[in-house]
């Protein structure tokens, strides 16, 4: 008779509702790194610890995943070590109170040599840059174009300056790049042929609310499997969430690095890199 896999998390104490854990920098490499390989539910209890909310309070802020999964999913995190328990975090492990950290202060701890001075100084260097996200799933399949294919981006940005930008770059690495910046153009990109294969989309814009686009095309037969990136200046935990549990393949903040933007549209879409840079 075949025995049922062994739960590698079994071996691990129980979990506590008034537990506290943090993010390791193995989970901070994953958020940062513009293709993570989570799943949705992953990133977004990675979105909610913090080193300080408990076990408790996760499972109450969770969007998509129901209270009695949330001490399953936390318990393969730590199998994983992407959580740590927060009692044990050491000068290598961050501050998420408000989620996001700089590439500087990422790089400086992710070798764990960081000082504590070091660390204020992070803190103070980011305060004054602003705080961003950048996460993108990974295709599950890797995507193989043929000779003379391109690819259509939809650029929903009204902000003309950076859909400028954005389409230069999109086109110079081999996309076919369409920009629409308030509502009529928007539906008429997304019932016009060729349907886009992906759409890189702005929250805030003029007439429109840019979740309100994700839900009506996660609703819809022919848009519903579109990768969705969104680019807004909304970088709170809960806009996060919001963008996550409603089906954003991606979450990019402004300001961002074009380079990691392109990373993360290569990404979404499961194509390779090709001449972009390693570095993010």
């Amino acid at each position: 008779m075949t025995q049922p896999p062994a739960d590698p998390s079994r071996d691990l104490p129980p979990i506590s509702a008034d537990d506290v854990y943090q993010l390791t920098n193995l989970a901070i490499a994953e958020l940062h790194g513009s293709q993570t390989s989570l799943h949705p539910e992953e990133l977004e209890l990675l979105v909610l610890v913090d080193g300080f909310v408990t076990v408790a309070e996760v499972a109450r802020r969770a969007r998509t995943i129901a209270p009695a999964q949330v001490e399953e999913g936390l318990r393969k995190m730590l199998h994983d070590k992407l959580i740590m328990p927060a009692a044990k975090a050491t000068s290598d492990s961050l501050d998420f109170s408000n989620y996001l950290s700089a590439s500087a202060l990422l790089a400086a701890t992710s070798s764990g040599s960081a000082s504590t001075a070091e660390l204020d100084d992070g803190q103070l260097e980011l305060q004054k840059q602003g705080f961003y996200v950048r996460i993108a799933r990974r295709a599950a399949q890797e995507r193989k174009l043929a000779e003379g294919e391109k690819l259509q981006v939809l650029i929903v940005e009204d902000e003309q300056h950076l859909a400028k930008l954005l389409r230069t770059f999109l086109t110079l690495e081999g996309f076919t790049a369409q920009v629409a910046s308030n509502r009529d153009e928007i539906l008429k990109a997304l019932r016009s042929a060729p349907r886009p294969d992906l759409v890189l989309l702005d929250v805030m814009l003029p007439d429109a609310d840019g979740f309100q686009i994700l839900n009506a095309m996660r609703k819809h037969p022919a848009l519903k499997a579109v990768p969705v990136v969104m680019l807004t200046s909304k970088d709170s935990r809960d806009a996060v969430l919001k963008g996550l549990s409603g089906g954003a393949t991606g979450y990019i903040t402004k300001p961002f690095e074009i380079e990691v933007l392109m990373k993360a549209v290569h990404a979404v879409l499961g194509l390779s890199t090709g001449s972009l840079s390693d570095k993010v």
